[in-house]
């Protein structure tokens, strides 16, 4: 009598089959198949996630430093808050150096949400905004598990990326569009279903992918100059009719003091000296040769370098710091001769 001794499989099992059928290898080949597809779908949401995460806690966008809040301040920041509170896109106008960019970001900020950033300028285009395909991956699978059949699948994934703008939509961000006027009119046409139909189209995704819904806490700051500054692009009127506008001119010379103060450390007594200046040559300048308060600044910077306050050290520093916006030797020394009849 025989006694089995060692647990055997038996080719076939019971059914007495040695090999699987085409239906079965099929149908176990799709399970396969399944099962990565669900991987992949794993991995690609932990990407996000990871993308996500460091978008937040990497994503550049300027720092504020010594803010100041005045009344005055106060007053153009809870106007902006007001209008961004209804979820309205506000577009700041000013002149340069007027403050409309850390009024932004202040306002951003107070908001608590992340804050993507985008800066426009004549090259920029559509896809800068929503993001494009960076790369093209190639999969391939062989199947061999058959005798003598060989089955050949490649599969291509191309890997979009998103920029600020599909950032912003997906996750409810603060995008800034600074500078939004020196960009062409056509880059920026993808804002229209943003703000009206609230879908972010992505032309050239596929599918579901195409369509992207505008999360609820979205937001939108927009800042630009005057539209009599060179290199500036008016907007479409079907776009600034769906914003909000907000025009931002030069603080008062006692707020521009305190920010000038605030930004190097100079006394106020002096900040005013400066700030005084700085207004008295507004009036006689055009609009392009404008100091704005960042040049009260550098003047602080540099006096609190020589360590000398006096008018005539103020009168050199802002010929200096006026140079860089004359157009030829004569025209500096126009400028430079308006400055000593201050």
């Amino acid at each position: 009598m025989y006694n089995s001794v060692h647990k055997r499989k038996v080719l076939g099992g019971s059914n007495g089959r040695i090999h699987q059928t085409l239906e079965e290898k099929d149908k176990e080949t799709k399970e396969k198949e399944k099962k990565l597809n669900q991987i992949d779908i794993s991995l690609s949401k932990i990407r996000k996630e990871v993308e996500k995460e460091k978008i937040e806690t990497e994503y550049l966008a300027p720092e504020i430093k010594n803010w100041v809040e005045t009344d005055l301040v106060k007053e153009v920041k809870e106007r902006v808050k007001n209008w961004i509170s209804l979820k309205y896109p506000v577009h700041i106008i000013g002149p340069t150096g007027c403050g409309k960019t850390i009024l932004s970001l202040r306002v951003a900020q107070d908001l608590g949400r992340p804050v993507v950033w985008i800066n426009g300028d004549e090259s920029i285009t559509t896809t800068d905004l929503i993001g494009g395909y960076s790369q093209v991956e190639v999969n391939s699978i062989r199947d061999k598990y058959i005798h003598n059949v060989f089955k050949d699948k490649d599969v291509l994934k191309a890997e979009w990326i998103d920029n600020p703008l599909t950032l912003a939509c997906k996750y409810g961000y603060t995008l800034i569009y600074n500078e939004f006027s020196r960009s062409k009119a056509a880059a920026n046409n993808v804002l229209l279903s943003i703000f009206s139909e609230g879908i972010l189209e992505l032309p050239t995704q596929f599918g579901e992918e195409r369509y992207v819904k505008v999360h609820p806490d979205f937001r939108a700051i927009f800042t630009s100059n005057s539209i009599e500054y060179a290199g500036v692009h008016r907007p479409q009127d079907a776009l600034l009719d769906r914003m909000v506008g907000i025009y931002m001119d030069y603080y008062n010379k006692e707020t521009e003091a305190k920010i000038i103060s605030a930004h190097s450390k100079i006394n106020e007594k002096d900040a005013l000296l400066i700030a005084e200046m700085i207004s008295l040559l507004r009036q006689k300048f055009p609009n392009e040769n404008c100091l704005g308060t960042r040049a009260g600044i550098m003047v602080a910077h540099a006096l609190n370098l020589k360590k000398k306050y006096d008018k005539p050290t103020i009168k050199t520093l802002l010929a200096d710091v006026l140079t860089s916006k004359t157009k030829d030797l004569g025209h500096f020394r126009e400028l430079t001769k308006i400055i000593e009849k201050l």
